[in-house]
């Protein structure tokens, strides 16, 4: 099996047993560990996956942190944990002190079901307070499995995780506050609607009364927009003069046919740009015509590749 199937076998476990797991040490040896035997760690040989590290903080000598995963018999990642049926909303300073005094670049934090990934992106070796990744194993995206699977063991590059963290962490910022002003709309949120449209003082009553029609006009436009896509992939399908091979398995390369359709849309129908995968790349084509490819993707692997066709139609 591959790493998502793998992935997602583990996570039926994770189902079955969550509620019967009551302590901490039962959490690591029944969910904790085996997640990062999953992401290829020796977890038995204690110079690459170091349980009880020690990680001395000031004066106070032999703390330790669960767990250390080694490189060079150096820390890359700490992992701390906590029983399963604990939340992991007040745990991390303990993880943030251990941080500032090893050499590690990632923390993370888990109950075994939610994992939390931390850096040091806004001050060197100190260890953020908002984390830049969290995965609930129980709802799992797409996205969360190629970000996890940047921390396998034949895959970790400290460098390419730290280039997409701080972009990881600001969206994941934005879409839970986008999500909270979508349930419960802030006054700074309905001052910001009202502004074109309401010319009366903004007072607090006015506000309060706003706030539910705001939070419907929210949610009616979201709802809307998601109906027009969906009818739009229904037409499409139905519409379509050919089948195309295959289909594309993860949100990143949905967002690259996204992409090529909204830089090429001034140039072509987008309507016409379709796709065909194949065991070796996906290719984008033109009016569902394997001789009129755009462009071939490959995406499965580390190294990401984008072909292009040249003179002749040598590829570039």
């Amino acid at each position: 099996m591959d790493f998502k199937d793998t992935l997602k076998a583990f996570i039926d476990r994770v189902e079955m047993l969550k509620d019967t797991i009551q302590t901490e040490e039962a959490t690591k040896m029944s969910l904790i560990v085996p997640f990062f035997q999953i992401l290829g760690y020796d977890v038995f040989n204690p110079l690459e996956f170091c349980p009880e590290y020690t990680a001395d903080v000031g004066i106070k000598k032999g703390e330790k942190v669960d767990y250390a995963i080694l490189v060079k018999n150096e820390p890359v990642i700490l992992i701390e944990a906590k029983a399963a049926s604990r939340k992991l909303d007040k745990h991390n300073s303990q993880l943030f002190r251990y941080f500032v005094t090893t050499s590690a670049k990632f923390a993370i934090l888990t109950n075994g079901i939610t994992y939390k990934f931390y850096t040091d992106l806004e001050e060197t070796n100190k260890m953020d307070k908002e984390p830049f990744l969290e995965v609930n194993l129980l709802n799992l995206k797409d996205s969360h499995i190629s970000q996890l699977a940047k921390f396998r063991k034949d895959s970790l590059n400290v460098a390419d995780i730290l280039d997409s963290a701080s972009l990881l962490k600001y969206n994941n910022l934005f879409k839970k506050y986008i999500e909270q002003q979508f349930q419960n709309p802030a006054d700074e949120m309905v001052k910001l609607f009202l502004q074109p449209v309401y010319k009366g003082a903004k007072t607090q009553a006015v506000i309060e009364k706003f706030r539910p029609i705001l939070k419907k006009a929210l949610q009616d436009y979201l709802n809307e927009v998601l109906n027009e896509k969906l009818q739009s992939a229904i037409n499409s399908t139905n519409a379509s003069t050919a089948p195309e091979t295959g289909s594309l398995t993860t949100e990143e390369e949905w967002d690259a046919l996204s992409l090529i359709k909204v830089i090429l849309k001034d140039t072509l129908d987008a309507n016409k740009i379709t796709y065909k995968c194949t065991e070796s790349y996906t290719a984008i084509l033109y009016d569902n015509n394997s001789r009129k490819w755009l462009c071939r993707l490959i995406l499965k692997n580390t190294q990401k590749t984008l072909i292009l066709p040249g003179e002749n139609k040598k590829e570039v």
